[in-house]
Order: structure tokens, then C-alpha cells, then sequence
């Protein structure tokens, strides 16, 4: 196999645990695979170096500083392989194989990084490059970075451009927890999760993978997660499947809006299951929800909105905190889910203001983590639909 092992700061972050790191690259040389890693700062030594820039420094001169947290860490596990008889080399911005390329505007220049990350892979019959993660240099030469997880972002990148088999994420975490296991009982490891779970949980406060990495997974190449304790890079931890894609998707048939107003229902505990279950009972799918001070609304098909309006109007009249249910038929939703629009400032302003500008009124807007969900009339979808596709 050709497997991208990234070992995290924590799993550097001591003498020990570089002996640990560099135990398990040697093993899995000695198996016949070819390795290339990428190694964070040890520690928070990145951390440490930015706390202590009590000055004003211009981008250039704060990338060369912190630079030198990964710059420390690749000498170190480099010389740690070599102790062990493993032809490594050390690869930082400078250096004739260095792969990383990013143009004037700090974006990684793919075609760039792709070709030298091939030139790489070809030379990695015989010697383990231990690469500096976080860092990038642009075509003139300077220091750059890529950003918060940027080692992350570093390992898949470069397996997806080097045709690795498999990148490995070295961390000091078992992989995907069911919880918090310092806040749950019983929290134990997910084998398998899709990268469309992960990048949902990343993005509201999972620190497993960097969701900008996984915008460079593809469906052929395997990443997963392992604890630095667990010594062998090739088993174990769990296993992020899939990719994930950009898409723009109308729902095909139309959907019915049942509001339920009450007063301060929002401050009600419990009111939302007691009106998700009255639906279930009726087998009737709830699409989404919207909630605000005194109403939630429910989406349906519409096929259903008789029956989900009869059941809802039961428990109007059984709750004196509720007041009433009304329906409003023939609503559409145009949904959009995609990898960056969580790094897309003003996405929502970039979906709206287009459908404003084409007079279409929007009936609601549900977001999430990584997707936007557009409610309009019926008789806009086509024109929504399209307008939507323009911009993305």
C-alpha cells in the first residue's frame, strides 16, 4: 500500500512519542509499504510561537515564525527513522521536492502541487519523506500557510495528488467517538462513518479531521483515524468513507407548511417531540422544521397535509398553550449541499439576494452545517432552481 500518515501534535509531543511514531513508520516499511508522512509541530508549539508576537509582523514574517514548530518536528522524527535504519529525508518549503504551491491569493495552486506531489510519490520506492503539514510556499519562494488544521488539510491533500492508498490521521483521540466520552458514559468508537457525517459534526465542534481536509477526499481514497497509542498505522481507528459532493437538488414533488402557534411555545420542553410523535403515530414523514418564539411549522408532502392537519389540530385543541394550525399548499424547496459552503462567507446572502433581485419570495430558509434549504411557491421552483445553479 501507499499510505500518507499525518501524526498530530499531540502524538509529537514528547521524545517518547516520537520514538512511538517513528516505531510504527518503521514497521509498516519493513512490511512493504511505501510511506510518506507529515508531521504537525510537537506539542503547541504553533500555539506557543503566536502568543509570543507581541509586535506588529506583516503575513510574511508570522508564516516564517511559526514555520518553525513543523520545521523542528520533521528533523526530529526524520533523525528518529534514520536511528532505525530508515532511509528518510526531511521535506519543508525551500527544498527541491517541497509539494505544496499556493498562488498570490494564499489558494493552493492545484496544478502545481499536483505535479510536484507526483514527482514525489514516484521517489518514495526506498525513502520516507517526512513532510512539514500546515505550511505552503508560493511561486516566489515565501512561506505560507494553510490555515487552522492545516497539517490535516496537508495529509489528505497530498495522499488524493500521490495516489495514496490511505491516509492515516495520527491523533490523540481513538477516532469517531458516539460522544464526548469526558462528558457521556458508555462513549465508544464508530468503525465506519461517511465524510458527509463528519464534516457536519466537524463544523459544529468535532476535532477529529479539519473539515477543510476533507473537501480533497475522493471516493477512492481511504482516510481514517487513529490514536497515537495504538502503534500500527494500517489497522484500527475509524474509517471516513465516501466524498462529498456539491449538489444542487429540487425536491420533486410539492410540500404542504403546517404552522402550530402558541404562546412562548419555544420555552415549552418537550413540545416539539409531543407534535413529531403525534405525526409519527399517523406515519406521516416530517421534511424539515422551522421553529421561532410562538410557532413551529412542519414540513410535509402534500399528500399528507389533510391528515398531518387533522392530527396537528387534535393537539391544538387538547393544549391550552396552543392556539391554532393553519396549511399553506404548493411550497417547494431547492436544497444546496456542497463541501465549501461553510467556507463561503455570505453564502446565504450569495442564494438570496439573486432570488430577491427576480422578485421570488422566500418562504423559508433552513440551514445546517453544510447545506441550505430554500422554501418557495410552487409555481418559482423552476425559476429558483436555475437561478440557484447560476451562482453555484
Amino acid at each position: 500500500m501507499r499510505v500518507v500518515a499525518k501524526f498530530g501534535g499531540t502524538s509529537l509531543g514528547s521524545g517518547d512519542r516520537i520514538n512511538r511514531a517513528a516505531d510504527s513508520i518503521a514497521a509498516a516499511v519493513e512490511h512493504g509499504h511505501e510511506i510518506a508522512v507529515v508531521a504537525s509541530a510537537m506539542g503547541s508549539t504553533t500555539d506557543d510561537l503566536l502568543d509570543e508576537i507581541k509586535f506588529e509582523a506583516d503575513d510574511r514574517d508570522r508564516a516564517e515564525i511559526v514555520s518553525m514548530g513543523e520545521r523542528t518536528s520533521v528533523r526530529m522524527l526524520k533523525a528518529a527513522l534514520a536511528a532505525r535504519g530508515v532511509n528518510a529525508l526531511f521535506v519543508e518549503p525551500g527544498t527541491d521536492e517541497w509539494p505544496v504551491i499556493t498562488n498570490d491569493l494564499g489558494e493552493v495552486d492545484v496544478e502545481a502541487t499536483r505535479e510536484r506531489a507526483a514527482k514525489l510519490a514516484a521517489e518514495l520506492d526506498g525513502v520516507v519523506p517526512v513532510i512539514t503539514g500546515f505550511l505552503a510556499q508560493n511561486h516566489d519562494g515565501e512561506i505560507t500557510t494553510l490555515g487552522r488544521g492545516g497539517s490535516d488539510t496537508s495529509a489528505v491533500m497530498l495522499g488524493n495528488y500521490m495516489d495514496a492508498d490511505e491516509v492515516v490521521i495520527v491523533t490523540d483521540v481513538e477516532g469517531v467517538m458516539t460522544g464526548d466520552p469526558r462528558v457521556v458514559e458508555g462513549a465508544r468508537n464508530v468503525g465506519r462513518i461517511t465524510v458527509d457525517e463528519l464534516r457536519n459534526l466537524s463544523f459544529r465542534g468535532a476535532e477529529v479531521v479539519a473539515p477543510s481536509a476533507l473537501s480533497y477526499k475522493d471516493a477512492a481514497l481511504d482516510v481514517r483515524v487513529v490514536h497515537y497509542q495504538h502503534g500500527d498505522l494500517l489497522t484500527g481507528g475509524t474509517l471516513i468513507e465516501g466524498e462529498f459532493h456539491n449538489l444542487i437538488d429540487m425536491q420533486e414533488e410539492p410540500l404542504a407548511c403546517l404552522t402550530v402557534a402558541g404562546r412562548a411555545i419555544r420555552n415549552r420542553p418537550g413540545i416539539l417531540a409531543d407534535l413529531s410523535a403525534a405525526l409519527r403515530e399517523e406515519d406521516i414523514n416530517v421534511d424539515s422544521v422551522a421553529s421561532g418564539m410562538d410557532s413551529i411549522t412542519f414540513y410535509v408532502l402534500e399528500d399528507d397535509s389533510d391528515r398531518a392537519e387533522a392530527v396537528l389540530h387534535d393537539r391544538v385543541i387538547a393544549d391550552d398553550a396552543l392556539s391554532s394550525v393553519t396549511v399553506e399548499d404548493d411550497i417547494a424547496v431547492v436544497r444546496v449541499t456542497g463541501g465549501e459552503l461553510p467556507n463561503r462567507p455570505g453564502v446565504i446572502l450569495d442564494i438570496v439576494q439573486p432570488l430577491s433581485d427576480a422578485g421570488i419570495n422566500i418562504h423559508d430558509a433552513i440551514t445546517s452545517a453544510t447545506s441550505v434549504a430554500i422554501f418557495v411557491a410552487w409555481d418559482d421552483r423552476e425559476e429558483t432552481l436555475g437561478i440557484i445553479q447560476n451562482e453555484f
